[in-house]
């Protein structure tokens, strides 16, 4: 048994060839994908797919990988042209990922699939060892890389106009494509629709009286080259406010206050310090009570911004950190904007909330159908006096395989079909479905308990087809039958 060599340093174009070339390999001597053993299905003529995935970043990605990989048929619909999955290269303005380079990310448990070893074919292992953190255009890359020697099958820019689970065994998407509006029927959706997947960005309710043409919030589509010159509002303290920040001031902008309600920034990333294999693991087993301490200290104690992130924000002298300045309000003044604060009036010309999102099933017309019967943790656990937290309230109640559960059991069938891989589904199962370090986890645990379902829907087939399996092992020519013993 001879293996393929690992590509060289500095191989390029020919030790991507090689690596891709180790991973069939592997893929081989794994037998992977098994071979496809769902019943195959069609309705009124039209043909059925075991599972639809809505969303092609890295979450619908692991999830689409697995579920192949176990035989299942799956097929994924994205809004974005292709390569433009997810929000690396067009909404995300980080220079850097914040997570260390080393983690292994959707690859499943293949070591030939990791970011790493495309790294090292493109680029050699010198260049590995020199590497600080990944850059984000790089880890797209990968991510194209990853569709492509899959052979995931995305189509892209298909957008999903409804969602509609039915009493049937069916779940339909109404989509619209370049080539029309199409309906398609799966057995099973999977919802991998990212950081806002449920909902969308969380501005101050202010907000709502300001011009729109005075503000965006940090995850919008936007030019930040339309800010030159201009003064420029950066309100929060995380990740994206300083990639925000940042990209103003390079932009040109005339100078950017960062306007921080909290007296400090945080400085420990507690998610950090908690991850491990027995979290991952554990977590979805533990107590209600323990799931919601966990959730709700991580959220209390927030997530600092990057290092790396900060200074490129504060190696700008027109930059400053305004700390303990919560908004009282704004008011339009002349084309310009008053923001009264707790430390004085700023006289600005555009605002840039970076504020999070919002869990808000019912804000999405896709999920119209069947938003209003979710059931929520705020219909299961009552949290401790001090504990509040309204996204932990917000974060729907979900199944051992990511699904949705009625909030009155039987006022939505087929609900339980459609399942939730998404951030929103931290608080249920651990961030296992939508951040970098325990994706693959999470597409395990998603893919094998939809395998499950599936199969245990199906028994009576499957038993069927056991009865009739006839390969014979033995052909009865292996011996000869003795003769009877003399009487």
């Amino acid at each position: 048994m001879t293996l393929t060599p690992l590509p060289t340093a500095g191989a390029g174009a020919e030790g991507l060839a090689a690596l891709e070339a180790r991973l069939r390999q592997d893929l081989a001597w794994l037998e992977l994908p098994a071979r496809p053993w769902s019943p195959p299905r069609t309705h009124d003529g039209q043909p059925v797919l075991d599972v639809a995935v809505i969303g092609g970043g890295m979450a619908g990605m692991a999830a689409a990988a697995t579920l192949k990989h176990l035989g299942i048929g799956v097929r994924i619909f994205d809004r974005a042209p292709e390569g433009f999955e997810g929000p690396w290269a067009t909404t995300a303005r980080m220079e850097t990922l914040r997570s260390p380079k080393q983690l292994t990310g959707p690859a499943l448990g293949l070591p030939a699939l990791t970011f790493r070893a495309w790294f090292e074919a493109r680029f050699g292992a010198a260049a590995w060892e020199a590497l600080d953190k990944i850059p984000r255009l790089q880890w797209m890359d990968y991510l194209r890389w990853y569709r492509r020697v899959l052979e995931l099958d995305i189509r892209n820019e298909h957008s999903v106009a409804r969602v509609l689970p039915r009493a049937d065994g069916l779940v339909a998407l109404e989509l619209r494509a370049p080539a029309g509006a199409h309906t398609v029927l799966a057995r099973r959706v999977v919802l991998a629709t990212g950081r806002d997947g449920l909902g969308g960005a969380y501005v101050p309710p202010f907000a709502q009286a300001l011009p729109r043409t005075a503000w965006a919030h940090s995850s919008d589509a936007f030019d930040y080259g339309t800010l030159r010159g201009k003064r420029v509002g950066v309100v929060g303290a995380g990740a994206s406010a300083m990639d925000s920040a940042a990209t103003a001031l390079e932009a040109g902008a005339a100078g950017v206050d960062l306007l921080i309600r909290r007296a400090d920034i945080p400085r420990v990333n507690k998610s950090k310090g908690a991850g491990n294999p027995g979290l991952t693991h554990g977590y979805p087993g533990l107590p209600d009570e323990w799931k919601w301490r966990i959730r709700h200290y991580i959220n209390v104690q927030q997530v600092p911004p990057p290092r790396g992130s900060t200074l490129r924000v504060s190696r700008h002298e027109n930059a400053r950190f305004h700390l303990g300045c919560a908004i009282e309000r704004v008011e339009p003044a002349g084309g310009a904007l008053r923001v009264h604060t707790t430390r004085g009036v700023f006289e600005l010309d555009f605002l840039v909330f970076s504020t999070g999102f919002r869990i808000a099933l019912g804000s999405r017309a896709e999920f119209a159908a069947f938003a209003p019967h979710v059931r929520y943790w705020r219909d299961r656990y009552a949290p401790r006096a001090g504990q509040e937290d309204q996204e932990l309230s917000d974060s729907p109640d979900l199944g051992p395989a990511f699904e949705f559960l009625e909030k009155t059991p039987g006022a939505c069938p087929g609900l339980s079909r459609i399942h939730c891989f998404n951030y929103p589904a931290a608080l249920t199962h651990g961030t296992v479905s939508g951040d970098i370090p325990a994706i693959s986890d999470g597409a395990r645990r998603l893919g094998q308990g939809i395998a499950a379902l599936l199969y245990q829907e199906d028994i009576e087939t499957h038993f069927a087809n056991l009865e009739a399996f006839a390969e014979p092992e033995v052909f009865g020519d292996e011996w000869v039958p003795a003769p009877p013993p003399a009487a």
